[in-house]
């Protein structure tokens, strides 16, 4: 609580801003950024336990882990529905520049993406966000919904996600919004949290896994029998295909990712194996992304893999 009369500090999503440094799978070990090698072996599925010594991060002390569901209901942003997502703690000082890494052999094309400006405005009216978090790299995208109606008009989207940023960091108390992008119905792709969309931004979208990925949010509810339009597949295939490619990661391969949260799918420091295109069920106890948009991960995995050259 800020002391009486000092301004009270933004939460970076439902944790204060602490977390493990990213880290790097080599020859089946787990090697933090300081170079130590730890144990761990893969896990393909369910909720996997844990070992003492196997896998282990090391935690930092007063981290709050706090879980978020998907909601009935916001009633303060005009009953925009917000589906499951969570940060990890931050390592003080993770916002410095990252080196330029090597051109990659399988790079997409970028897609256009329209900037913060495009929703927010001048944004004088949320105040300037904190220096983003950021990892070394991008090696996977996990893709969302909103949860929220879907027949809106295109030209109203800048206001539905100013709706989804005010929910976040309203009630919420959040820094920023989640996701990294945001795609509406008509393959419109917009940047959603700040740091600059070329640059490996640590997200709060799929909690335990927000180190070293990208959240991409569908603008709509797309559960059960919901039609999933081709412009935003397409628009999705074609985001993936160009953050994944600048890791030179295939969309159709599986990653090695740590999970930093007990309450993900994976108990913390298990290492899992997960889809480099995944869902958010794929690491978190969810529905999202609707088993609509789920359905069709397989050809958006395909399309991307076309767009970086790889058939």
């Amino acid at each position: 609580m800020a002391r009486r009369g000092q301004p009270r500090r933004r939460r970076r999503g439902p944790e204060r801003a602490w977390a493990e440094p990213p880290v790097a799978v080599r020859g089946g070990r787990t090697v933090d950024s300081g170079g130590t090698v730890r144990g761990g072996s893969a896990v393909r599925g369910g909720r996997a336990g844990r070992r003492p010594g196997a896998g282990r991060l090391s935690r930092v002390p007063r981290a709050v882990l706090v879980v978020l569901g998907c909601l009935p209901g916001l009633a303060a942003v005009s009953g925009l529905l917000l589906c499951a997502v969570g940060v990890d703690r931050v390592v003080a000082g993770s916002a410095r520049p990252v080196a330029a890494r090597p051109a990659s052999v399988h790079q997409a094309a970028r897609p256009p993406v329209v900037p913060r400006s495009g929703w927010l405005g001048d944004g004088a009216r949320h105040g300037r966000p904190p220096p983003a978090r950021y990892d070394d790299r991008v090696v996977a995208v996990f893709v969302h919904h909103t949860d929220s109606p879907n027949g809106y008009d295109c030209a109203d989207v800048p206001r539905i996600i100013d709706h989804l940023y005010a929910g976040q960091t309203g009630p919420r108390d959040w820094d920023d919004i989640g996701y990294n992008f945001l795609v509406d119905r008509c393959g419109t792709i917009y940047e959603g949290r700040a740091g600059g969309v070329e640059r490996p931004v640590t997200g709060a979208h799929t909690q335990g896994f927000n180190h070293r990925t990208a959240g991409i949010a569908a603008i709509g509810s797309f559960t059960e029998g919901v039609p999933v339009p081709r412009e935003m597949t397409d628009a999705i295939a074609a985001l993936a295909a160009w953050k994944l490619g600048l890791s030179d990661i295939d969309p159709r391969s599986r990653v090695r990712l740590v999970s930093s949260n007990d309450r993900s799918r994976y108990a913390a420091g298990t290492e899992a194996l997960l889809p480099a295109l995944a869902g958010h069920s794929d690491g978190y106890m969810t529905s999202c992304p609707g088993a609509a948009l789920a359905a069709r991960l397989p050809e958006i995995r395909e399309t991307a893999a076309r767009l970086q050259g790889r058939l």
